[in-house]
């Protein structure tokens, strides 16, 4: 089949690589001059299914008035809200209790788990390079109080399978020995031995020339501007190059699938939710992270990339506005400074962003809709990397009319 993705971050370039291996004849189209240019550019670098978890949690409600007064909340919201914000708003919190927390984590962690097994098949097949490390992720806790709370984590990672070590403060500095600075202030650790990291701008640009290499067609530069529905199927993408026609169609356009589908008459619940990254060379590199670290009372990602650390996390729900916040640098910089003090230069640090298309209850939108010949890969949120290639690979499967690997029925739009 002739087969149009719309989107070329990591999610629509995965979707593309495992759709040309499957014999399907493939063009990608994204508004940017290269792929992953947007969100998919700086993210926190992590790759962690065992860490999957949705925003929708126990307590959040509680926690998010604290937050609001917090110099370095985890979580900020714009005072101008609209209709659509404050209606996904309202659908996390219905999402925020023990039994439904339990069901989202279980389908975040299966997709994530799978995901991170066919990262590495890729990765042997294609020789691809992209300061990649499989040395696990450390959930760090400052607190009692939060290592009580990761029991109800580890009550789904025995479910699932998934190798984890909860560490004592010793166990901690064993693992990543740069926080042995730090060692009496620590409470304990959840590490996730299978976790792994990778610059995922590096790893998107290395398989987008593999796909090349395969015959999928990019078209940079090039809006998107709306889908043609006829007799109950999409007859053609309009573009700022014009129409484009194929046999079938991927959206994978982060938080702006939500819009490109509702003319449709189709209610994706997918909303921006703005995440900040700064990254800074290593000075001292006995201070360094070996690794991932999640600095639980910041909800902060610290990781090593190669001779940098990347330094990621917040969650911003401000609309779709690309305005960075200055005072969002200050928090990354302090949850830092506040684990691996010295360890490098943290002025004159550039500071990005990116809009995560999150759903209300966490797990991604993967797979068909009333409309036969259009596929959704949508709704990762702060997971579109540690996700990427298991969505890719399922949807694969999917239009190719195979039976996906893991079960994926309860990640369709339904």
């Amino acid at each position: 089949m002739k087969i149009v993705v719309l989107g070329g971050g990591v999610i629509g370039v995965t979707t593309a690589y495992y759709l040309a291996k499957a014999g399907h004849e493939v063009t990608v189209i994204d508004r940017q001059p290269g792929p992953a240019r947007e969100t998919s550019f700086a993210n926190a670098g992590e790759i962690s299914p065992g860490y999957a978890s949705p925003w929708a949690a126990p307590g959040v409600p509680r926690k998010a008035i604290g937050w609001l007064m917090a110099k370095h909340a985890p979580l900020i919201l714009h005072p101008h809200a609209s209709a659509e914000m404050m209606g996904w708003l309202v659908r996390l919190l219905r999402n925020c209790t023990q039994a439904r927390y339990a069901v989202n984590k279980d389908r975040m962690v299966r997709i994530a788990e799978y995901s991170r097994d066919k990262l590495i098949a890729l990765r042997e097949a294609e020789g691809l390079r992209y300061d990649e490390r499989s040395l696990g992720t450390l959930q760090l806790f400052l607190k009692q109080k939060q290592v009580d709370g990761a029991h109800k984590d580890i009550a789904v990672l025995e479910r699932e399978g998934v190798a984890f070590e909860l560490l004592d403060r010793d166990g901690c500095v064993r693992a990543e020995p740069g926080l042995a600075a730090v060692r009496d202030r620590l409470a304990g650790g959840l590490r996730l031995p299978g976790d792994e990291t990778g610059d995922c701008f590096k790893f998107t640009n290395a398989l987008a020339a593999r796909c090349a290499e395969l015959g999928v067609e990019f078209r940079y530069d090039v809006t998107v501007e709306r889908l043609s529905e006829k007799q109950g199927r999409i007859d053609r993408v309009s573009t700022s190059e014009g129409p484009v026609v194929a046999d079938a169609y991927v959206v994978a356009l982060g938080s702006f699938s939500r819009a490109m589908v509702a003319s449709l008459g189709l209610r994706l619940q997918v909303y921006p939710v703005k995440g900040y990254s700064i990254t800074v060379p290593i000075g001292d590199a006995d201070r360094a992270p070996v690794s991932t670290i999640m600095h639980e009372t910041y909800k902060v990602a610290i990781t090593r990339l190669g001779q940098t650390i990347r330094v990621g996390g917040m969650a911003e729900v401000s609309g779709y506005s690309s305005t960075v916040v200055e005072g969002r640098r200050e928090t990354l910089i302090h949850a830092l400074n506040d684990l691996f003090p010295g360890v490098a230069a943290t002025t004159d640090v550039p500071l990005w962003s990116g809009l995560r298309p999150m759903t209300p209850d966490g797990p991604p939108i993967i797979g068909p809709t009333r409309l036969p010949n259009l596929f959704l890969n949508t709704g990762h949120g702060t997971l579109g990397w540690t996700m990427a290639c298991g969505s890719g690979q399922a949807l694969a499967d999917i239009i190719s009319g195979r039976p996906p690997e893991i079960a994926v029925d309860d990640l369709g739009l339904r």
